[in-house]
């Protein structure tokens, strides 16, 4: 049976460019992903991306190299980015998270975890690329990137007024569902009123960071105080990605 990861669409456009050749190799795309073959089914995507610059709806085919890139770093694939690494006794989810560099919530996702009962002898898949982050201010763009590979680019809104700080930062805080301090007052987590959305990343930069949003409507706009705001959707698939110390580089 074909594996299907969530976030990877599946259900590609019909290429209207009347090269063959483009059209054999997008269909191998698509064969390779219905296959369950992610890794190959890249490859071909990326081939066409540096043969045919120019091909109409170019911008679909990088959301399915960004989809894919994703769905590889999440799914049980192993690749030269991964270990399979032996639990020993003592070890726990966070231990493992802090020896690599990654998050308990990436090995979770990875190994298919409900739970952070863990026991010696298990095998774990973990992840071992080494991500940063780059916001572009003059198009309202994120770039996570494993290298000097963009794993994938997500619309953004920045702050308005040019406020959001142009320069280097690190990831200093993480939370889940946060309160939102807000001019004295204390807005609760999930309450319809907080602007933060369902996750944030706290740079080392006092009261700055990338969160949700409750007007996502407003993605792609300067409206924010200062923040990075994302998409709920997006900022958690980023969450689980992105461990404490991870470098976020905001250019005009």
């Amino acid at each position: 049976m074909a594996m299907m990861l969530p976030g990877v669409v599946h259900a590609e456009k019909s290429v209207t460019d009347s090269d063959p050749k483009l059209t054999a190799l997008t269909q191998k795309a698509v064969e390779f992903k219905t296959a369950g073959d992610y890794l190959k089914s890249r490859e071909v995507y990326e081939h066409i991306l540096k043969q045919y610059p120019n091909v109409p709806h170019i911008r679909d085919f990088e959301r399915q190299v960004w989809d894919l890139n994703v769905a590889i770093i999440f799914g049980p694939f192993e690749t030269h980015q991964t270990e399979l690494y032996t639990i020993e006794s003592g070890d726990t989810l966070k231990k493992i998270a802090d020896k690599f560099g990654t998050t308990i919530e990436l090995i979770k996702r990875r190994n298919h975890l409900e739970t952070s009962r863990i026991k010696p002898g298990q095998k774990l898949s973990v992840w071992l690329g080494s991500f940063t982050i780059v916001i572009d201010k003059s198009d309202n763009t994120l770039a996570l990137k494993n290298g000097e590979q963009v794993v994938k680019i997500y619309p953004v809104s920045t702050g308005k007024n040019d406020s959001s700080p142009a320069g280097t930062f690190t990831i200093k805080h993480r939370y889940t569902d946060p309160v939102w301090f807000h001019k004295g007052d204390v807005v609760a987590a999930k309450d319809p009123k907080n602007f933060l959305g369902t996750r944030w990343l706290g740079f080392d930069l006092p009261k700055y960071g990338i969160h949700g949003t409750i007007e996502p409507e407003r993605i792609g706009q300067q409206v924010s105080s200062g923040c990075i705001r994302m998409r709920n959707g997006d900022v958690q698939e980023l969450y689980e990605m992105i461990p404490l110390g991870t470098p976020v580089t905001i250019q005009e």
